[in-house]
């Protein structure tokens, strides 16, 4: 079923403004996307559905990597919002904070499984095209879970015995094979997400003194 954000972008033919243009593209192409895939998806395709003329869209985009990096910028920039709004909770305790974290993480994957492939998948990293707006988003992301854990460390929630950097390495590195099994169907599905990140917290995580 077509979106609502597809619908109205596709009815509305000719009313763009340079300034708005990309948005619109953009709205759309991750729609596309989360119904038919990368292969799915093509600034051609793109054009039609939202109703403009088959150029309009490489004025904003060069080609379809372009298109691809910006889809996936998007998708970093809503995961650190989504973090930074859990960390800045008051109110709850530490423990409860990384919970949702953790959950939060597995979650999105999960409701995302186009998206979270093109943010961390082969299809822009193995083939080293990744623009430079892209990079400046995705590379910083792990230096920030590495920050959050030395402050996890200070605070007793985790260990502070283990190294700060393997720590984190561990951490997401679990965060991201949880989400692989549920996106694959491997031997997880969402039923199962709950009690992956309890279970997951309870390993990483310290009772409180």
């Amino acid at each position: 079923m077509q979106n609502t954000s597809s619908k109205k972008a596709a009815s509305s033919k000719g009313s763009y403004h340079h300034g708005d243009l990309r948005t619109s593209l953009l709205e759309v192409a991750k729609a596309m996307l989360s119904e038919s895939g990368i292969e799915g998806l093509s600034l051609r395709k793109l054009a039609d559905r939202v109703g403009v003329s088959r150029t309009a869209p490489y004025h904003h985009f060069k080609d379809k990597n372009e298109l691809l990096c910006a889809i996936a910028q998007e998708g970093f920039d809503h995961w650190h919002s989504n973090a930074e709004r859990i960390l800045a909770q008051t109110g709850i305790s530490a423990r409860d904070k990384y919970h949702q974290f953790f959950q939060s993480y597995i979650g999105y994957a999960a409701e995302n499984p186009e998206m979270y492939d093109l943010m961390f998948g082969r299809t822009i990293w193995k083939q080293n095209s990744a623009t430079t707006a892209l990079r400046d988003i995705a590379y910083p992301s792990f230096q920030r879970q590495v920050e959050m854990t030395k402050k996890w460390q200070e605070q007793g929630l985790m260990s502070a015995d283990e190294d700060t950097l393997r720590l984190a390495q561990v951490t997401w590195g679990t965060m991201h094979g949880i989400a692989r099994l549920l996106i694959d169907g491997i031997y997880a599905d969402r039923s199962h997400i709950e009690e992956m990140c309890t279970c997951a917290v309870n390993l990483f995580i310290r009772e409180p003194a």
